[in-house]
């Protein structure tokens, strides 16, 4: 038997609520394999980034290319990237990878306010990977950052969307009896989605539903249809959603009935 493989280039938290295990749990729960490539270690809790070590360039390129000689690569996530450098071996590596689909979560802080990428990472996303991925999806925090501070997100998703097909900008740490997220694609009106907001902080949802949209791509998906799902599954791990430790709360990916 087979199944469809996506690659997922992200990094480690020991929590367990986000980075590379919630991204091997959210494929998982759509039937699809997550092979992982580590970008950084973090040293970090359900409350916090408190450290970050970046895996160093020569190791993570041979972690890279030893995956993609041996497998077949439907789709490819990023999440968390240590540094520009990185990124320009990621591009190096899009580009041997041809036409496979590329989705970003272009992850610059955590939750709990820790920095986990430097400052060179988002323009460097933005110059070199941005024009290759199918979806982005920043929460409201990233896209700003990522518009040097525009607090406009309407502004923000119009400028994001110049350089990618599709941007969706996540609503969860806006303000609101529910969330908003906004959907912004090359030739098309802004699309709103409206979730219930359910209460807490939960930690791992951006790697949730950026796994989700690059698990349902690699299963044929369009982009579109990618997008609707990937939210709701998202929303009901949040609903599901657990106290791991005394922190924010981890979404519940894999559950017995999860398609």
């Amino acid at each position: 038997m087979k199944r469809p493989n996506i690659l997922v280039i992200a990094g480690h938290d020991p929590s367990g609520g986000a980075g590379i295990q919630a991204d091997i749990e959210a494929a998982a729960a759509h039937g699809v394999h997550a092979a992982t490539v580590i970008s950084l270690l973090t040293c970090q809790d359900t409350h916090n980034v408190y450290g970050v070590k970046p895996v160093a360039s020569d190791f993570f390129a041979q972690c890279l290319d030893a995956v993609v000689a041996d497998m077949h690569i439907d789709a490819v996530k990023l999440g968390v990237i240590a540094s520009a450098e990185h990124v320009a071996i990621i591009a190096r590596l899009m580009d041997r990878l041809g036409d496979t689909p590329l989705v970003i979560d272009p992850v610059l802080v955590a939750a709990g306010g820790g920095t986990l990428a430097d400052d060179t990472v988002g323009q460097a996303l933005q110059d070199t990977l941005f024009e290759r991925a199918c979806a982005i999806t920043p929460n409201a925090r990233e896209a700003r950052a990522l518009c040097a501070g525009e607090i406009d997100l309407d502004r923000c998703g119009e400028a994001l969307s110049e350089r990618t097909p599709n941007v969706l900008i996540t609503g969860g740490d806006e303000g609101g009896v529910e969330v908003v997220n906004r959907r912004y694609a090359r030739g098309r009106a802004m699309q709103r989605y409206q979730w219930p907001r359910i209460d807490g902080v939960f930690h791992g949802s951006g790697c949730t539903l950026a796994s989700a949209v690059a698990a349902r791509i690699a299963l044929g998906h369009s982009p579109d249809e990618a997008l609707q799902h990937a939210q709701q599954y998202t929303w009901e791990t949040l609903e599901r959603a657990f106290a791991a430790g005394g922190g924010q709360r981890i979404p519940a990916r894999i559950v017995t009935g999860t398609p």
